[in-house]
């Protein structure tokens, strides 16, 4: 080894001990008859002090270093003079006797702080260089401390890690695959992997009841913050075993790598169904650290000849708590902030709940003093609160009043990243009809697709409406969501090929289709599949919702950019044209072309 301690472990215990240490240069300071550097590694920082006076000529070379050269020094250990309470090593120095520069560096293009003055695609392009930042390392160390608890967990419980596939065959469900073309054999293609979905049903087939795997997926869906085109889960899967016994199984990992990861001690997780999210928070996956609940309007707003609620197919408000005293910029900001094309509301009507319990409306031309009581009595506000009021189609004002219910969340202080506030979204619908979704193919468009995945379990009550009313069957799904991030989600799968089958036939398959996507699966049911059900974690969310941030790029050690792009190495790029031959893509091309 070239050194004997790292930079994060001498203390005032270790005085007079000889060591070696070995690091980068953070930063040096001449002081004349002294210069000292702080030494850098993975661990901590270590002061370095070069005394003129014992050698001179060592403290010439010290000074030549610059920041990030790698140099190896030996010395003593000693008490420092100057101690530093904000450093782990800040009680000690090393007086250095031997000193040896391992490697220059250049200047780096940023600063390796944790406030660095580099933006994003500039350290992602030198990602090697922004790994060595402290912010960048503690994040992958809590993503490491992750996989072993979650590991250590599943372990315990008797689960096995099994490793699947990543050639795999391209279905036609779901995102869009990321496909391989296969040089041995001429005109076909492997895909990478969504997910390990149909491997780990068939390894409840072949009796390995209980799987879990951290795998590697893949998905060439447009990006955004939380996320990426290849991406981590937490797979897993359960033979003969019911929703309950899921939920119960992995609402206990997630409880445990709170206390274990953040000493954190979550409580029982509520469970919330589908019908309910959308009702009262206007999405699948509510941020439940704050109330703020939809309240429907229509009853104490309408036939008052206000045109926009009496035409309006849903009138929907939320009470702000004690945003009565926003001004009318504020007020007016907002109104433009939902008007905006992402969201499309017509406009804002708002009630103030003033501190004299008198109530102020942007519509009192058509709402007397009354009227406005009922709104209050309605939503249930209180003096100084705020009632914030959307109309107009359904669906489109749902999600507008979801959006709204978040950024005031935000702009009330009512979204701390360090609370945590978690449910299961149960009763999802089976199916949802295509008019023509950006990340499913185009050929999916005008049929119904799977909410989750064409292997789900409609519930056992809803089979009787598969054949007379699609629409209306609930899945025996679930989705675990914390601070309004969907975590994982999952199901219990068909394990009978007869209903799997006609699962088939209402996403629009043909038989012929089916068995040449699906027959392996198929097959495998008719030799004893057992009932089983699992989930899978989105583990880079996780890694980001414990570390609080908002982009999972902070823990990838390696992420995409949103173009998909890694930056670093300057890929995806064009291969050779001796490649595409080798690959017959020039063939497939012209063969295409000429039919």
């Amino acid at each position: 080894m070239l050194r004997s301690h790292t930079c994060g472990e001498l203390r005032l215990s270790d005085i007079n001990k000889q060591v070696t240490l070995c690091g980068w240069v953070q930063k040096s300071r001449d002081l004349g008859g002294m210069t000292f550097i702080d030494l850098r590694d993975r661990y901590g920082i270590t002061q370095l002090a070069f005394n003129e006076e014992i050698d001179k000529d060592m403290s010439a070379h010290a000074r030549s270093v610059s920041r990030e050269f790698v140099i190896q020094v030996s010395g003593s250990v000693i008490e420092r003079e100057s101690k530093n309470k904000n450093n782990t090593t800040g009680e000690i120095e090393i007086l250095v006797k031997e000193f040896k520069i391992l490697n220059e560096s250049h200047t780096p293009p940023f600063t390796i702080e944790d406030n660095t003055d580099g933006g994003d695609e500039l350290r992602m392009k030198y990602r090697y260089l922004d790994l060595r930042r402290n912010e960048v390392r503690k994040n992958l160390e809590l993503r490491h401390r992750m996989a072993i608890e979650t590991r250590n967990y599943l372990d315990k419980l008797n689960f096995l890690e099994v490793e699947t596939p990543v050639l795999i065959k391209s279905t036609p469900e779901g995102a869009r695959d990321f496909v391989v073309p296969s040089r041995m054999n001429e005109g076909q293609f492997y895909a990478l992997p969504q997910s390990p979905q149909t491997f780990k049903q068939l390894l409840m087939v072949g009796g390995f009841d209980r799987y879990y795997q951290i795998v590697k997926c893949f998905r060439d869906e447009d990006l955004r913050a939380d996320r990426q085109p290849e991406f981590t889960q937490i797979d897993c899967e359960m033979s003969f075993v019911e929703q309950k016994d899921i939920l119960d199984t992995f609402e206990g990992l997630i409880r445990n790598l709170f206390k274990t990861v953040k000493n954190i001690d979550m409580p029982h997780v509520p469970h919330m169904t589908y019908a309910d999210a959308m009702q009262y928070y206007g999405n699948d996956k509510p941020d439940t650290r704050f109330d703020m609940k939809f309240v429907d309007f229509k009853q104490v707003t309408s036939a008052k000849n206000f045109k926009i609620f009496d035409e309006a197919e849903l009138v929907v408000a939320i009470c702000a708590k004690g945003a009565a005293e926003y001004t009318r910029k504020q007020l007016d900001e907002l109104t433009e902030w939902v008007k905006r094309p992402q969201l499309g509301a017509t406009g804002l009507i708002y009630a103030r709940h003033n501190a004299d319990g008198t109530i102020k409306s942007s519509v009192d031309k058509f709402y007397n003093e009354e009227d406005l009581k009922a709104w209050s009595v309605t939503c249930g506000s209180q003096p100084g609160d705020l009632i914030l009021v959307l109309a107009g189609p359904e669906d489109k004002t749902r999600k507008a009043m979801s959006e709204l219910r978040l950024e005031m969340g935000s702009r009330l202080g009512l979204r701390d990243k360090t609370k945590f506030s978690a449910l299961w979204v149960i009763d999802f619908p089976l199916l949802e009809w295509n008019d023509g979704d950006p990340n499913l193919l185009a050929s999916l468009a005008g049929r119904w697709h799977a909410k989750h995945h064409p292997f789900t379990s409609p519930k056992p009550e809803d089979f009787n409406l598969l054949k007379t009313d699609p629409g209306a069957v609930r899945a025996n799904a679930y989705d675990l969501v914390i601070n309004g991030v969907e975590i994982g989600g999952g199901s219990i799968r068909i394990h009978n090929k007869e209903l799997q089958a006609q699962m088939f036939d209402l996403l629009g398959f043909t038989k012929e289709e089916a068995q040449k996507q699906f027959g392996f699966l198929m097959n495998a049911f008719e030799f004893g599949a057992p009932p089983h059900g699992g989930l899978a974690f989105g583990f880079d969310r996780l890694c980001s919702l414990f570390g609080g941030s908002d982009s999972i790029r902070d823990f990838i050690a390696f992420p995409k950019n949103n173009s998909g792009r890694d930056v670093m190495i300057d890929s995806p790029s064009e291969i050779s044209d001796e490649q595409l031959k080798e690959l017959n893509i020039t063939s497939v091309i012209n063969h295409t072309v000429a039919k």
